[in-house]
Parts: structure tokens; C-alpha cells; sequence
């Protein structure tokens, strides 16, 4: 009879040990990282740039567009750059500004909003709240709108007594036209038609009317919303913080999908990045280390890539191309299709803000305080600024403005000595040849072909007559 017992025992024992190795065995399969199709459910032709803004916004939201892709089309802006003007913000930017009308619209983190001219940093106008602020206004038919949180202090947990409000302003003095109460918000309103979609930290996702406030539709979701929502088409896609990725119905807010981050060991993610939505798929970054990529039709899990750490920062994507900085001190560049990462680049510190892309470079901060360009085909490293700690950088046709910690800058291209600048480079004929411009002749010297200053040359198709005819014109074009 003992001899039975223990051999039961053992037998107990040994079915939990199995059950233990097939559990651990399951997390370690699920959480694998999911290569991606180049074929299944992702759209190969380039997406159409979004909608032009109205006459006068050059950055209308957090994201620029609402299907947040970070890209600043039809800028050409490149490094280095000079600062014209510098705005003190008194205590932290976290968010970056909205810009139009002339000015840079952009709150503090202790609530003061701020109307700044976008050609001399002077400050238009400013009010306090009396809220705390974690996210940038938005720009629609000369209004602004901003999401706040909670009163001070700022460091709160998020408690059902606490509430929040998203406000509209007239942008050329500040005069209030609405406000409207709902939960602490971090999330950057989106306007699209006539609507301003924003979360809260109640799990619900508001539909407001642009005009008056009023709700259209409400959605209560399964954990705290921070991010904003994306939009494409007639679907809003937004993360929360029980780790799940939602498709909405624009029309009525009901769920369409849902889909949750991968299991792994010690508890799963959840996401405080927006979204972004471009080629049928949705990208996004969670706190479990990882960057996905969602179908946006069906919400099946197409491709998931581990970075190292935390990944607070939204994406950006450009030509096939998606952009997330890490916990990790590494800034990566992922396939957008298949989730491959193409390069990757060690920075000086952790990375918690978001990349911004304009004229073909990638910009990016670290939470020690520094600003990165990168050529955003190659990773190269272009071009630092010694400021900026999380979504450093915006723009319009004429500057780049970078957000340091507690500061604006307003800068504009500078030509070095050795180099050929964006516009003289536009007016040399150069058909059948190609020609890439570099900040410097140091970053052109790592590039194969014939290189003038910070310009590298190669023939493709182009005579040799025509080709080094072009040479010599981009010469002449070389200061210094």
C-alpha cells in the first residue's frame, strides 16, 4: 500500500513537471517574434499622401495626419541647421506643437497653452488651465483643441473621482468656444469631418462634435486609453492599457476586432503608443519590448519584432518603411511588410518619444537629452542637436522646430563650407543621373560614386558627355 502511495505521488509529480515544461514550452512558442507576408493582407502600391491641410496648417495634429504616419510630405528641409529663435515653455514639452496660421500651438506640462509666431518665437498669447497636459493640441477651421488631465498634482493615479476635459479655442486669441468633461485624457485629439475623437483614462474612446462638444458616440474599452487614435478610412484603431488593439466603427464606435499582444513570461504589455495605419495594416509599439503590425481589415497578428525594451514610442512609417525607438537605446527600421529589421542605431540613451520623418532623414530624441537625424534609407547618423528628450522635432515649409525639454527652438538650413545646398541642387539638370545629397562631405565619402562636396553621382543611362557635364555644374554649385 505505501509502495502504491508513492508511486502515486511520483506519478503526480512527474504529470505536473509535464504540465509544467508544456506550459513554459506554449508561452515560449507564442511569444516568438512572427516574421511577416509581403503578400497577405498588405497593400504593395504606396499609399496616396493624405489630404492636403486646410490653407494655413502645415501640422495640423500629434502624428501630423490622422492616420499618424509622422511624415511630413512635401518638406524638404534637411541638416545642418541654425537656430533663429528660442522659446522658453517654463517646465516640460512633452508633446510636440501643432502649427498654422502662423504660429506653433504647444502646452506645458503645468497646462499653460501657448500661441507662439512660427518666424520669431514671440509668444501670441497663453492661458493656464489649471490641468495638467500630456499631448498636443490639434488644428482644425481656426480652432484649437487641447485634451487635459487631471489638476495638480500631476503624478496622480488614475481614480474615478478625477476628471478631465478637452477644450476649443479660438486660435487667434484663446477665447474659449467650448469645453467638455470627460476622464483624465493624454491622448492628442484627432479631428476628422466634423468630429474630435480623443480617450481617457475611463477606457472610453469620445466622438465629440467639432462644433459644439456634444457626443456622437461613446465606446467603453477594456483599459485605460493614453494613446490617440489613428484613422483610416471608416475605421479608428486605438491601444489601451489591457494590452488590446481595437478597430472602431467611425460611424457608430462599435468594435469591430480586437487583438491582444503576445503572451510571454512574468505578464503581457500593453500599449501607450498611437497607432499608426498605412499598406492595410496597423503598426504599433507595446511595453512588452515589442513593435507589431495588425491587418487592419481583420486584426490577425501579421508580424511582431522585439527590440530590448520598452517601446513607448509611436511609429512613423515612410516607403515601406516603419520607425520605433526602444528602452533599449536602439532606434530601428523595419520592413513594413514582413517586420525584418533593415538597420538599426545604438544612441546615447534610452528612446520613450516618437520619430518624426521629413525630406528622407528620421529624427528622433533620448531621454538624455539629445536630438538624432539619420538618413532614413541607411540608419547613417547625419546630423545631433545636444536637446530634445521625447517627439523632438515638427515643421513647415520655412524651419524645423525642435521641442527640447522645456524649450522650442526654431531653426532653418544653414550651408557649410564644402557643400551644395537642396535648391542649387534643384537646378541642375541631371536626367539619367543619379544624385544623392549628404549634410556633409564626410557622410557623402561613405557612399560609392563620383563625389563633389557632400553630393554623390552616378550614371544611369545618362551619356558620359551629360553625366560628367553634370559633375562639373554640381562644382560650380560647391561653396567653399
Amino acid at each position: 500500500m505505501k509502495r502504491a502511495v508513492i508511486a502515486g505521488a511520483v506519478l503526480l509529480v512527474l504529470a505536473a513537471g509535464g504540465a509544467l515544461v508544456a506550459w513554459y514550452l506554449h508561452v515560449k512558442h507564442a511569444s516568438r517574434d512572427v516574421k511577416g507576408s509581403s503578400t497577405v493582407e498588405f497593400v504593395t502600391t504606396e499609399a496616396a499622401p493624405p489630404p492636403a491641410p486646410e490653407p494655413g496648417i502645415a501640422w495640423p495634429t500629434y502624428g501630423h495626419d490622422a492616420e499618424h504616419l509622422r511624415f511630413g510630405n512635401g518638406i524638404t528641409l534637411a541638416p545642418p541647421f541654425r537656430r533663429v529663435w528660442l522659446f522658453r515653455a517654463q517646465s516640460l514639452v512633452e508633446f510636440p506643437p501643432a502649427i498654422g496660421y502662423g504660429r506653433l500651438f504647444f502646452s506645458n506640462n503645468a497646462g499653460v497653452l501657448f500661441a507662439i509666431g512660427a518666424k520669431n518665437g514671440k509668444r501670441a498669447w497663453k492661458l493656464s488651465s489649471g490641468r495638467c497636459v500630456a499631448s498636443s493640441p490639434a488644428l482644425d477651421r481656426h480652432v484649437v483643441y487641447q485634451a487635459y488631465l487631471n489638476a495638480p498634482p500631476c503624478n496622480r493615479k488614475p481614480s474615478p473621482p478625477l476628471t478631465g476635459e478637452v477644450v476649443a479655442y479660438t486660435v487667434g486669441t484663446g477665447r474659449v468656444l467650448w469645453r467638455r468633461a470627460i476622464g483624465p485624457s493624454e491622448t492628442s485629439p484627432v479631428v476628422s469631418r466634423a468630429s474630435i475623437f480623443v480617450g481617457d483614462w475611463n477606457g472610453r474612446v469620445w466622438a465629440l462634435r467639432r462644433k459644439t462638444g456634444k457626443t456622437r458616440w461613446v465606446t467603453k474599452l477594456g483599459g485605460q486609453v493614453k494613446g490617440a487614435v489613428a484613422i483610416s478610412g471608416n475605421r479608428i484603431f486605438v491601444g489601451d492599457y489591457s494590452g488590446h488593439l481595437y478597430a472602431l466603427s467611425y460611424a457608430s464606435g462599435k468594435v469591430l476586432w480586437k487583438a491582444k499582444v503576445q503572451p510571454r513570461f512574468g505578464g503581457g504589455g500593453n500599449f501607450y503608443a498611437t497607432p499608426s495605419a498605412a499598406y492595410g495594416r496597423v503598426y504599433v509599439g507595446a511595453t512588452d519590448g515589442k513593435v507589431y503590425s495588425f491587418g487592419a481589415a481583420s486584426g490577425k497578428l501579421r508580424w511582431s519584432q522585439s527590440t530590448g525594451g520598452y517601446v513607448y514610442s509611436s511609429t512613423a512609417v515612410w516607403r515601406d518603411r516603419v520607425y520605433a525607438g526602444s528602452y533599449s537605446k536602439r532606434f530601428f527600421c523595419f520592413d513594413a511588410a514582413t517586420g525584418k529589421v533593415l538597420w538599426q542605431f545604438k544612441a546615447n540613451g534610452q528612446i520613450s518619444g516618437s520619430p518624426t520623418v521629413i525630406a528622407g532623414r528620421v529624427y528622433f530624441a533620448t531621454l538624455s537629452g539629445r536630438t538624432y537625424a539619420l538618413d532614413a534609407r541607411s540608419g547613417t547618423l547625419l546630423w545631433t542637436f545636444p536637446d530634445g528628450k521625447y517627439s523632438p522635432v515638427v515643421a513647415d515649409s520655412k524651419r524645423i522646430y525642435l521641442i527640447g525639454y522645456a524649450r522650442i527652438y526654431g531653426l532653418v538650413p544653414t550651408a557649410t563650407p564644402g557643400t551644395v545646398t537642396a535648391a542649387e541642387l534643384r537646378r541642375i539638370e541631371h536626367e539619367g543621373i543619379r544624385v544623392n545629397r549628404y549634410a556633409s562631405r564626410k557622410a557623402a565619402s561613405a557612399h560609392g560614386g563620383v563625389q563633389v562636396c557632400n553630393v554623390v553621382l552616378r550614371k544611369h543611362g545618362a551619356s558620359a558627355t551629360r553625366f560628367w557635364s553634370t559633375v562639373r555644374s554640381v562644382q560650380k554649385a560647391c561653396r567653399g
